[in-house]
């Protein structure tokens, strides 16, 4: 008992007391939810269908190889769709967002041959209920205004995103 007698040691433990309540508390309010929001509206059946037979999630950058862009054109365009992709999905849904992040975000930068491959990705992400996020360059340095270098896919189910993308090679 001379433990919890001396001032020091009963602030101590009443400290990491508080702190463990805090914490449980904010997990049940912050933590990851057990319940996945669905990609679109639509009733898609079970859990796996939602989130993919992996349960992963991540983000696709599709970058235009024709247009030959330098490595920081590059960067910057593929920071304009990851941005616009994660905007988008905070507003559409924010759950699935949260999913991503829970898994670390994970991106992949993959190219496509020219710009009639790069509209068909585009329908094709489209027609799954994918977010996307085309860009369009302002053409103030490299390349012609208003022409389209990015392709951003997701955030959303590995698995589904896979289908839309899968057969390209990385950047």
């Amino acid at each position: 008992m001379d433990y919890f007698s001396s001032p020091g040691s009963l602030s101590l433990s009443a400290g990491i007391a508080c702190g463990v309540l805090l914490g449980w508390s904010l997990r049940g309010r912050f933590g990851r939810s057990r319940n996945v929001t669905k990609l679109t509206g639509n009733d898609a059946g079970s859990e796996a269908s939602v989130m993919g037979e992996s349960g992963e999630f991540k983000m696709v950058l599709v970058v235009r190889n024709d247009l030959k862009m330098g490595k920081g054109k590059v960067a910057a365009q593929c920071s304009h769709a990851a941005v616009s992709a994660y905007k988008q999905l905070l507003n559409r849904n924010p759950e699935l967002l949260k999913q991503w992040e829970y898994c670390g975000q994970p991106k992949v930068v993959l190219k496509a041959p020219d710009e009639e491959a790069f509209v068909e990705l585009l329908t094709q992400a489209k027609q799954r209920g994918l977010a996307v996020s085309l860009i369009q360059d302002a053409g103030r340095t490299q390349i012609a205004p208003g022409s389209r270098t990015v392709l951003g896919v997701g955030p959303g189910p590995g698995d589904l995103i896979d289908k839309v993308t899968g057969h390209l090679k990385l950047y």
